[in-house]
Formats: structure tokens, C-alpha cells, sequence
């Protein structure tokens, strides 16, 4: 997939097939419309482009007003977005930055500068709720006669319905604000998960539990979440891929670590610390740090707690690894029954 920061580059497409939109997520709806845009664009023989925004609009409109709360919770990082719409087929992605000059742009400069003049649309997907301009003034209606005037065609799509529930970037919010990640992965169409470059940090993990011959400790891999505000947040148990053949079971914060004082290098920043419950061998002590992984969030433990003392956080750390490694071997022997189930 070609992936472009604006659309003023020799190597964007001169025509496409076109969906709009922040695709927080890439959830099961945002899949389905994908599946229509690719068939659309086979169609009429042009790539598949996906136009999105960072930062998500609702997060510019939340600083200029300074309401923090008006911003909604971040799903997944753009890393993670990007990697999704590459996953789905997408030939195309042009991330567009929301700033003053985007926000203040009329509905029908928005279609003549940046669908037609930019981005050669000769077809557009939109959602059913789908909205655009300054003060949100363009809809379907107006971008309809704009196709109709300009050439390109418009289409729009009802909302994806599972079990009679929407599919949506606030129902997947709201599943993992509730640690309800079964429910989160039904939504998504996979299991919940967070990627980036392992980072150091203080090293504090393996010092903590290390016992007097040099061995135990709690190393950790540590992923920056590349917002202030994600969607979930605790301790869960995890599957991390990219490091070995197989994923390897562990334990995560996700969070602002509040046991840990401001000098922490990560301070004030999201943090995804992961502790590979049996750490590979071969990959050494140093063997994480620059390497490319994928975290599963698959059971929420618990919240993130504060520990009084590095004793208590060791001792709250071997509890939530022993939590993990029962819940992985009840997740393995429910698996066994399903299987033997299916078998009779």
C-alpha cells in the first residue's frame, strides 16, 4: 500500500476509487465498506484510496476550545490504522493533516480542491452519518450533486449491524473502556492489539523480584501508544508476536504507570509495558529493544494500580503473572474441550 502525507506528490494516483474517513479501529463496518470500495474500484480500473485525518478532527476541535473531554479515546495508533487498511487491500492511503486551514475549508472547496483537484475521484464511499466542510455543512446531498455535476460517482453505505448492534469506533470505545475485549474482538474482527518499535525505558522491570543469583526480574517491552488518551487501559493477559516463531504469553500495563515517579523516561506518556512470561532465551537481555512487535490484548486483569512501594509493585507483578499464567491455562484447556466437542 502507498501511503502519502497530503496529496501534492508525484506518486499519488491521478484517479481512485475514494472512502473518506478517520477509521479509528478498522473495525468490522470499516472492513465491509472497504470490501464494496475494492470491488468498486476493480470495477473502474483505478486504485483504492482511503483519505484519513491526523489528527482525528474531534481531537484539533478539542484543543482550539481546550476540552479535553470533547476527544474522544484513541483505538489504535496510526501505525495500527495504516497496517489494517494495508490488511484489507487498500492500494492507496492519503493521511490528510487536520489544521486551520482544513477545518475553515467550505464544503464545496473541500470537493473541488481536495476530491477533484487532488485526489482525481471518479467515485466516492461515504457512510450513512458522513459529514464534511467547515461547520460540517457538506452531506450526502450536496456531495451527490457535486458527482453528478464534477463526473465522479457518489455511493453511500448503511451502517454494518451485527446481531442487530451497529458497528462502530464508539462501540468498540465502549467495550474496552469496560475491559470487555471478547466483546471488543467481536467488533473488530480480531483480537484487540497495539504494534510499534520496542523502546527503553528505565529498566526498572528487571531489577524488580531479581533474586540474589542474578536470575528472575520482570524485563519488559516497552511500545509508546502515540496518543494521550487510549481506549483501554489496566493490566491484561497478552500474546506477543515478532519475537519468536510462536507468540508468547504475557503481561501488560497499558497505561500512565501511576506507580512510577516524573522522572520516569516515558513519563506522562501512554505506555504499553509487556512482560513475556517465559522471555526467550536467545534474544538475551538486550534482545527487544528496536525490534517490531504485536501486542494481543486478550483478558483484562484488572486497573492500574498504585503501589506504595517498588516491594509492593514486585509483589503486585508476580500476583498479576501468576493471574495470566491461570488464565492462559484455563483459555488452553476450553480451547481442548471445543476441539474434542467439534470432533464428536
Amino acid at each position: 500500500m502507498n501511503i502519502f502525507r497530503g496529496f501534492q506528490h508525484p506518486g499519488v494516483a491521478p484517479g481512485c476509487a475514494l472512502t473518506i474517513g478517520n477509521f479509528d479501529g478498522v473495525h468490522r463496518g470499516h472492513q465491509a465498506m472497504l470490501a464494496l470500495l475494492e470491488a468498486e474500484a476493480r470495477q473502474r480500473g483505478v486504485p483504492s484510496c482511503v483519505l484519513t485525518f491526523e489528527p482525528h478532527p474531534r481531537d484539533y476541535f478539542a484543543k482550539q476550545h481546550q476540552r479535553a473531554d470533547l476527544a474522544p479515546a484513541r483505538i489504535g495508533t496510526l501505525r495500527d490504522k495504516l497496517c489494517e487498511l494495508a490488511r484489507c487491500g487498500v492500494q492507496q492511503t492519503v493521511v490528510l493533516p487536520f489544521n486551520e486551514r482544513l477545518a475553515r475549508l467550505s464544503a464545496q472547496d473541500f470537493i473541488d480542491q481536495v476530491l477533484v483537484a487532488g485526489l482525481g475521484a471518479r467515485y466516492v464511499l461515504v457512510g450513512d452519518d458522513f459529514r464534511f466542510g467547515s461547520q460540517r455543512a457538506g452531506d450526502y446531498r450536496v456531495l451527490d450533486a457535486a458527482g453528478q455535476a464534477r463526473g465522479f460517482d457518489v455511493a453511500r453505505m448503511n451502517s454494518y449491524e451485527v446481531h442487530g448492534q451497529r458497528v462502530s469506533s464508539s462501540a468498540v470505545r465502549a467495550a474496552l473502556a469496560a475491559g470487555d475485549m471478547d466483546e471488543a474482538a467481536r467488533l473488530l474482527g480480531r483480537p484487540y492489539a497495539i504494534s510499534g518499535h520496542v523502546v527503553h525505558g528505565r529498566k526498572l522491570g528487571r531489577e524488580l523480584g531479581r533474586r540474589g543469583d542474578g536470575s528472575g526480574g520482570f524485563a519488559t517491552l516497552n511500545l509508546r501508544f502515540a496518543h494521550w488518551k487510549s481506549a483501554a487501559s489496566g493490566i491484561f493477559a497478552v500474546l506477543v508476536h515478532g519475537l519468536a516463531d510462536a507468540p508468547l504469553p504475557g503481561v501488560a500495563n497499558l497505561g500512565v504507570r501511576p506507580s512510577l515517579d516524573p522522572g520516569d523516561v516515558n513519563g506522562g506518556r501512554v505506555l504499553l509495558e509487556t512482560h513475556c512470561l517465559d522471555w526467550p532465551a536467545h534474544l538475551g537481555a538486550q534482545g527487544g529493544y528496536g525490534k517490531i512487535i504485536r501486542v494481543e490484548l486478550l483478558h483484562k486483569l484488572h486497573d492500574e494500580r498504585k503501589y506504595d512501594s517498588l516491594e509492593a509493585l514486585s509483589a503486585g507483578i508476580a500476583r498479576d503473572c501468576a493471574e495470566a499464567r491461570q488464565w492462559f491455562a484455563a483459555s488452553h484447556a476450553e480451547t481442548r474441550r471445543q476441539t474434542t466437542r467439534d470432533r464428536i
